[in-house]
């Protein structure tokens, strides 16, 4: 499959990636958004879902609630759920993008964990947008926007590839350190390469 027009939007928990992604929508780029086809498909295959996880599930339903503290804390948990989830979603994100690719302009695939599950290869794309911010940083905002222990935000981040190998493996490094104005500033500038070619 050959996605001509398609830039690959990521990064990780805590820097700024959904504020990223409202500001390229707001420019008038499509974004396509994984954890949202995700969360569909988490009440499409619900019963499944809970028949893989007996152990949190009530009465053949889960809630991504009672499911998070099993799936951050096991990795064989997160391993399953991902087993099942993953191809759907790449399926449906394919699909959506397929549709987009006829409209010859540049589009955006946010897929918050896309290094880990091998992007490149899985959906062969190679032009990679990382939203930056250091893991102090990504703390930091973690205390402030969620009622975690340290702890759990740490077992979060430890799910994820450490952000300075994201950023040498990444096409384009927006710098999210900062305010929001200098986020769209880093906006601006990647669109004006992305207009270049």
């Amino acid at each position: 499959m050959n996605l001509k027009h398609a830039f690959v939007l990521t990064g990780g928990i805590g820097t700024g990636k959904s504020t990223a992604a409202s500001l390229l929508s707001l420019h008038g780029y499509s974004v396509l958004d994984a954890d949202k086809i995700a969360h569909e498909l988490f009440e499409e295959y619900n019963a499944q879902i809970a028949q893989l996880f007996p152990e949190v599930a009530t009465k053949h339903t889960i809630t991504r609630q009672a499911l998070a503290p099993l799936i951050f804390a096991n990795k064989s948990a997160r391993a399953r759920l991902e087993a099942l989830l993953h191809p759907k979603v790449r399926a449906r994100m394919l699909e959506q993008a397929q549709q987009l690719e006829t409209h010859h302009q540049p589009y955006f695939l946010d897929i918050p964990l896309f290094f880990e599950i091998e992007g490149i290869k899985t959906y062969g794309i190679s032009q990679v947008v990382l939203i930056y911010a250091s893991r102090e940083l990504q703390i930091t905002r973690l205390q402030a926007r969620n009622q975690l222990s340290l702890e759990q935000i740490e077992q979060r981040l430890n799910t994820q590839m450490d952000i300075e190998i994201k950023k040498s493996l990444s096409s384009f490094v927006l710098d999210n350190s900062k305010d929001l104005k200098h986020l769209q500033a880093e906006v601006e500038r990647l669109l004006a390469q992305i207009k270049e070619g």
